[in-house]
């Protein structure tokens, strides 16, 4: 396995943003990581990347434990955060060259990267220029060749597609595949549906902190009454989710109470 979680939970004061979570996820496929906004799916790419610790649990990445031997863990993948950072002062090349210096790719090796995704992402216009004014598109772009720059076993992607044009969507989802085909994992989260139906061999619903549907396209759709389009799947599971949670707070409510009954008073003589 190449991501590995068991049993992670994480709350925030009296907030329980992952609740119990357990994946098993193989190499050679794009996994797509769906849920509605405060989920708890960043929550939990964030504690995969080891930017932050589980309350309980445990997570590994290609068999590293990320808490106790996160640097073989985090040499081995990528991950690419929803808002994307650069260094301002640097052009992109610059921070391109930065990066593999961190990962010591060999310098010629180095140099043959670093061209080819400057040119697969259609970076050549702007690879010169400083980074602080490059749009959100732009710096969407740099950083994702920066994470494939080491060539990672798993590249974890939070909301891949934003400000991306078009054609540049399509490159990144050839790209996506290409790495799955070739024996890699791309951990996708994502709130474009019509991407992960595309392109996930494996789809996760978070709801509330916790997985509830898990499997392929066709898995999902058995789940969800034959529900065709994965739009009309996840409304349906999430709903379903939310249901049975207002089911469980009311019958917890109606639970008798276990505080043993009151003597009734003595009678007066």
């Amino acid at each position: 396995m190449s991501i590995r979680l068991e049993h992670v939970t994480k709350t925030f004061g009296r907030t329980t943003a992952v609740d119990d979570v357990s994946l098993d996820i193989r190499t050679g496929r794009v996994f797509a990581f769906l849920g509605p906004n405060g989920a708890g799916k960043t929550t939990t790419i964030k504690m995969m990347a080891g930017l932050l610790l589980p309350d309980h649990g445990r997570i590994e990445i290609c068999g590293h434990p990320v808490s106790t031997d996160g640097f073989q863990a985090k040499s081995r993948m990528a991950y690419v955060p929803d808002q994307p950072f650069v260094y301002d002062k640097l052009t992109g090349r610059e921070f391109l060259d930065f990066v593999v210096q961190i990962y010591n790719v060999p310098r010629d090796e180095a140099s043959l990267r670093i061209d080819r995704y400057v040119e697969l992402l259609r970076m050549g216009e702007f690879a010169d220029q400083l980074a602080e004014g490059y749009s959100h598109g732009m710096k969407q772009r740099l950083v994702l060749a920066a994470a494939l720059l080491h060539e990672p076993t798993v590249l974890v992607v939070d909301e891949p597609m934003v400000g991306l044009d078009p054609r540049t969507v399509r490159v990144v989802k050839d790209l996506f595949r290409e790495r799955a085909d070739a024996g890699h994992l791309v951990f996708m989260s994502t709130h474009t549906l019509e991407v992960a139906e595309a392109l996930a061999d494996e789809i996760a619903i978070l709801h509330r902190g916790r997985i509830v549907a898990q499997g392929s396209l066709a898995q999902l759709r058995q789940q969800a009454a034959r529900q065709q389009r994965l739009e009309d799947i996840f409304l349906q599971l999430t709903e379903e989710a939310e249901l049975d949670r207002a089911a469980e707070a009311v019958h917890g409510m109606a639970t008798p109470s276990e505080t043993p009954d009151r003597p009734a008073p003595a009678r007066t003589p």
